[in-house]
């Protein structure tokens, strides 16, 4: 039987590594060895903290992850895609005794070709941002924001764009450790920041309690874009929202064209990766990396080595 080591949260706030049972690859599947998986602080923190809304096939034990990257190192005759490809791998149901949710974090996966995007070996670590590119594309690139809320790497991916699109946009943070890093736009407080005729604001901060004050600082006919992921019901006074006639927009999951068209963009060199990957571990201190990857705010991205699983 196939196996392979993988991240597996068997309750919340409770992680180990262990051997994992894979799934019979079809003609249509690829089997991947992982080289290198993210960390992602928004979705995988809620099902690490359990906080996570319910979706079908949510449950526990489960393998999360959906940054990953590896090579190819089975391909089936109908996959499309051939052996020794390197591929972005954004999650799988590989597992017969786990969940995959989102099934990524493992030395290895089964997945659809279909679903395994060849990415250049030059990128390395750095294409396990993928998945967090093509979120910031399809939240921004129709109308980029003025203004973008938090500076994690989801911010600066979105702020990078923007400034791609000619339109750098105003951040706020407030946490002064995440205010380097900015090129090209400003990083501020957002105490010091006066201004209440924003036409766009993109939310990546995931706090569900800010919409009044972003709605304060719009113009007449602003949007506000939530593009965080929200475990607490949102809400808003209706009055000043009435009187600015705003449009509130949630932008969801990426799509495979977004994920086409960052991947034109940093392959051209025009959308840059560099100074997102802050932190790394060896997948055998997987419980380490998680709890600095959820604390430390030092911390933009973590990735798990897996290469000598």
């Amino acid at each position: 039987m196939r196996e392979a080591r993988a991240v597996v949260f068997q309750a919340p706030q409770q992680l180990a590594v262990e051997r994992v049972s894979l799934i019979e690859p079809g003609p249509e599947d690829v089997v991947v060895d992982i080289h290198y998986s993210g960390i992602s602080t928004g979705t995988e923190r809620l099902l690490w903290t359990g906080t996570m809304p319910y979706f079908p096939g949510l449950g526990y034990p489960m393998v999360p992850g959906y940054e990953s990257v590896g090579r190819i190192a089975q391909a089936g005759h109908s996959s499309g895609r051939s052996e020794g490809e390197m591929v972005f791998v954004p999650g799988s149901r590989s597992f017969e005794d786990v969940r995959g949710v989102f099934g990524g974090a493992a030395s290895r996966v089964v997945i659809s070709g279909s679903k395994a995007l060849p990415v250049p070996d030059h990128l390395g670590e750095r294409a396990v941002l993928l998945a967090l590119a093509a979120t910031a594309w399809h939240a921004v690139a129709p109308a980029p924001p003025d203004l973008i809320v938090g500076h994690g790497v989801l911010g600066r991916l979105m702020a990078r764009i923007g400034v791609l699109h000619g339109n750098p946009p105003t951040v706020w943070e407030t946490n002064e450790k995440r205010f380097e890093g900015a090129v090209g736009y400003q990083v501020v407080d957002p105490d010091s920041d006066e201004r209440q005729d924003y036409k766009r604001i993109c939310d990546v901060s995931g706090d569900s309690s800010l919409l009044d004050k972003l709605i304060s600082r719009l113009g007449k006919q602003g949007e506000v874009v939530l593009a965080g992921f929200y475990s607490q019901r949102l809400s808003f006074e209706f009055a000043q929202a009435f009187m600015r006639e705003i449009s509130i927009r949630i932008a969801a999951e990426w799509q495979p064209e977004d994920l086409e068209a960052v991947m034109t963009k940093i392959c051209s060199g025009e959308l840059d990766l560099e100074g997102l990957i802050t932190h790394r571990h060896g997948f055998e201190a997987a419980e380490t990396a998680y709890r600095i990857a959820f604390n430390d705010p030092d911390c933009l991205k973590m990735v798990l080595d897996w290469r000598e699983g």
